[in-house]
């Protein structure tokens, strides 16, 4: 959390936790799987995010713990689920679907086999 994410009302703002969510997604696939042969030409777009807030967080020193999984995955696309936890108290709930997407023909792609490899591999079956 930074102290900038904090509103008017003295809680970190809604608009905050999509940061939060990115970045948590974003270590979730791209600092652990190697992306250098896939080039620009395709990768995932955001399509939809939804959050649910369970309590309102106060800025602290302290990080945030969120927790990701891969729910649904389908043909083109997959869904993230988050659960974000303040100092161990549930905090919010969310999911982001994503699309895989070809920048050059501007279009959504199908996933590929090794996509949907990495994708298992986060999966939660409990869930």
């Amino acid at each position: 959390m930074r102290w900038s994410d904090m509103d008017a009302y003295r809680h970190i703002n809604n608009s905050a936790y999509l940061a939060y969510l990115e970045q948590a997604r974003v270590a979730m696939f791209f600092d652990r799987h190697d992306q250098s042969g896939n080039g620009f030409s395709s990768g995932t777009v955001i399509a939809r995010h939804e959050i649910d807030y369970v309590r309102p967080v106060v800025y602290h020193p302290e990080p945030l713990r969120l927790e990701l999984w891969i729910g649904e995955v389908r043909g083109a696309s997959f869904t993230v689920h988050y659960e974000v936890f303040d100092a161990g108290q549930l905090a919010a709930r969310a999911a982001t679907r994503c699309v895989t997407f070809n920048f050059d023909s501007d279009r959504p792609r199908r996933l590929t086999d090794e996509e949907r490899k990495v994708l298992a591999g986060f999966a939660d079956e409990d869930r």
